[in-house]
């Protein structure tokens, strides 16, 4: 069945949360299941205050402290998308396991696409891309604060090891077949 067809058949809106660290590719792939699916895209970096940006800028890592104003802000944003029946794609780190059950209990039926790869494959892509307020010396600062979301049954990780249509194909045949189990 069409992936379209099952999400247009739940109760709840949809939210689908690419997560990984930093260079990872979690805003291409939200990015392209968002206009695939007709979903709201959501970057969860627009969330963050100008002292955390400019404080990720200088080469400071977040705390859980700086973190918590930040999963406030996107929560009271996505609770409005899904009191409007909106569905949404985010993209979003997902270091912390606690701040991964705040979206959980929003009123969205919501899944975890863990985009996940080597920290030297990771580090290449950072270092070619452009304007990006993440400097790349942090990203042993996200492996480092990464807590493995290993035992939680609503994320699936994804290699990144591949090409990118290959990893978007991956992602759409795993929300396909989370949503055949949740019907």
């Amino acid at each position: 069945m069409d992936l379209a067809v099952l999400m247009s058949q739940m109760t709840h809106p949809c939210l689908v949360i690419a997560m990984g660290v930093s260079g990872s590719g979690k805003t291409t792939m939200a990015e392209k299941l968002a206009e695939r699916y007709a979903f709201l895209y959501v970057e969860a970096d627009d969330f963050h205050s100008d002292d955390a940006k400019q404080k990720m800028q200088a080469g400071i890592p977040l705390t859980d402290e700086d973190r918590l104003p930040w999963i406030a802000r996107l929560c009271d944003h996505l609770t409005q998308q899904a009191l409007q029946q909106q569905s949404c794609v985010l993209s979003y780190s997902g270091l912390r396991a606690a701040h991964r059950q705040s979206f959980r209990e929003l009123p969205f039926a919501t899944h975890f696409l863990f985009l996940n790869g080597s920290q030297e494959l990771i580090l290449q892509r950072m270092n070619a891309r452009e304007d990006h307020y993440m400097p790349a010396s942090l990203l042993q600062s996200q492996f480092d604060g990464l807590q493995s979301p290993d035992a939680e049954e609503d994320v699936t990780e994804i290699s990144i090891d591949a090409s990118p249509d290959a990893i978007f194909a991956h992602c759409e045949q795993v929300l396909q077949q989370w949503l055949v189990n949740k019907k």
